[in-house]
């Protein structure tokens, strides 16, 4: 696994197991939430500080983004939030 793979891997291992919402996340360690999905797409490749302020913000040490999970161990699940509900249309007339 390359090391924007393990950084994604981590990212989202840590973020799913402390509840704390993908959003939130961002908003804590001052990026835009997409930016952050994009890191945990593996579609970014973040800067060493942007990773120390994640790191910070999720209170560990920045090694541990670099951590090899455990042979055989299955991808984080995304938190599930629900989906919001369709909106109504309203005939006007």
């Amino acid at each position: 696994m390359n090391a924007r793979a393990l950084v994604a891997w981590n990212v989202r291992r840590i973020r799913v197991e402390r509840g704390i919402p993908q959003d939130q996340l961002a908003y804590d360690a001052g990026i835009d939430r997409s930016h952050m999905g994009r890191i945990e797409q593996k579609k970014e490749n973040p800067t060493i500080d942007l990773l120390d302020r994640i790191a910070a913000t999720l209170g560990i040490h920045l090694s541990e983004l670099f951590a090899e999970p455990a042979r055989g161990a299955v991808p984080p699940k995304p938190m599930s939030r629900g989906r919001k509900p369709a909106r109504q249309c309203r005939n006007r007339k």
